[in-house]
C-alpha cells in the first residue's frame, strides 16, 4: 500500500550494503545461504538466495529475510488509521514506507536485546561486532558472517563473554537465554509467544525491555512496543512536560502515552521517534 525502501547494511556487521544491495549470510537447518535484495524501483523489491543445500534452504533463506525487511507488511490500515494523527500524521504521511527493521532470526533479536541492556548504543554495537567476530560463522566466499546460534551461545563460558565487555550479569543471562532457546523449552517461533516470553522472564536479568524487543525485532509485534527504552522514556517526558530539559516518564507513562495506537504501537513509536529526530531500539528503513 506504499513505496518500499531497502535499509541500510546493519552496524553489528552481520549484513552489509553494495550500492542498491542488501547482503546477508544466513543458515538454514546448518545449510549456509547467502541472501541478496535489491530495490530496482520504489515499490519493487527482489531477494535471491543462493545455497549448496538446495530450494528448499533458499526459500527459507528467502522468507527470512522479507520477514526481516518487513517487506509484505501491509500498512494500509495503519496509514489511514493515523495519517491525521496529531503527533505522528506528518511522519506517516511523509514516509508512509516506514517499516521496523527486524533480525531475520529471533534469537537474534533476543541475543542483541540482553547485549544493549542499560548501556550506549555504540558500545552495544561494538560488544556485539566481538561476539559475532569471535563465534560467528563467516563465508569465505563473501566475508559475511553470521552471528552464533543459540546452541553456540549456550555453550560459551560466562567468562569468555566478559571478556567482549558484557557486565556478568548480563553474560549469564545471555547464556541462560541461549540454553532455553536451544533445548527447545523456548521455542522463539511458536504462534504462541507468550508463552515462551514468560518462560524467558523467570530468568534474572530478563525483563519487559528484553521481552519486547525481541518481540518487536523478531517475532514481528507491531503491538508491542519496549516502553522501558530511554528514547521513548525522553521522548514522553519531553512531550508530557512541554519541553523540560532532562524530562523522562517512565515506564508506564510511556505506555499510557501510547495506548490510543493499540494494535500497532511499536510502529507508532518509530514514527513518533523519526519525528522528532531520535533514535530508538527499532532500526527502521529509510
Amino acid at each position: 500500500a506504499s513505496p518500499f525502501r531497502l535499509p541500510h547494511g546493519g552496524r553489528d556487521g552481520v549484513a552489509r550494503r553494495r550500492g542498491t544491495v542488501l547482503e546477508r549470510l544466513l543458515h538454514v537447518e546448518g545449510e549456509r545461504a547467502i541472501v541478496r535484495a535489491a530495490q530496482p524501483g520504489a515499490d519493487c523489491v527482489v531477494v535471491g538466495a543462493w545455497s549448496a543445500g538446495g530450494r528448499d534452504v533458499c526459500e527459507e533463506a528467502i522468507a527470512r529475510m522479507r520477514f526481516a525487511l518487513g517487506v509484505d507488511d501491509d500498512l494500509r490500515g495503519f496509514y489511514d488509521r493515523f495519517r491525521s494523527d496529531p503527533l505522528i500524521g506528518p511522519s506517516v504521511r511523509r514516509l508512509p514506507h516506514l517499516r521496523v527493521t527486524r533480525r531475520p532470526e529471533p534469537f537474534e533479536a533476543l541475543a542483541w536485546a540482553v547485549c544493549e541492556q542499560l548501556i550506549e548504543y555504540p558500545r552495544a554495537v561494538e560488544i556485539e561486532r566481538r561476539i559475532v567476530r569471535r563465534w560467528g560463522t563467516r563465508c569465505s566466499e563473501t566475508g559475511l558472517c553470521d552471528p552464533p546460534d543459540a546452541e553456540r551461545v549456550a555453550g560459551i563460558a560466562p567468562a569468555e563473554l566478559e571478556s567482549c565487555d558484557l557486565s556478568a550479569g548480563r553474560a549469564l543471562a545471555l547464556r541462560r537465554v541461549a540454553a532455553e532457546v536451544a533445548s527447545g523449552r523456548v521455542d522463539l517461533r511458536a504462534a504462541d509467544h507468550e508463552r515462551g516470553w514468560a518462560r524467558l522472564e523467570r530468568i534474572p536479568g530478563i525483563g519487559s525491555w528484553t521481552i519486547e524487543v525481541l518481540a518487536l525485532l523478531g517475532q514481528g509485534r507491531y503491538d508491542v512496543l519496549p516502553a522501558g527504552d530511554l528514547a521513548y522514556r525522553k521522548l514522553v517526558g519531553q512531550l508530557r512536560s512541554g519541553g523540560a530539559p532532562g524530562a523522562r516518564a517512565e515506564e508506564g507513562e510511556v505506555r499510557e502515552f501510547f495506548a490510543p495506537y493499540e494494535g500497532w504501537a511499536g510502529l507508532a513509536g518509530s514514527h513518533a521517534l523519526r519525528g522528532a529526530g531520535r533514535r530508538g531500539p527499532a532500526a527502521v528503513a529509510a
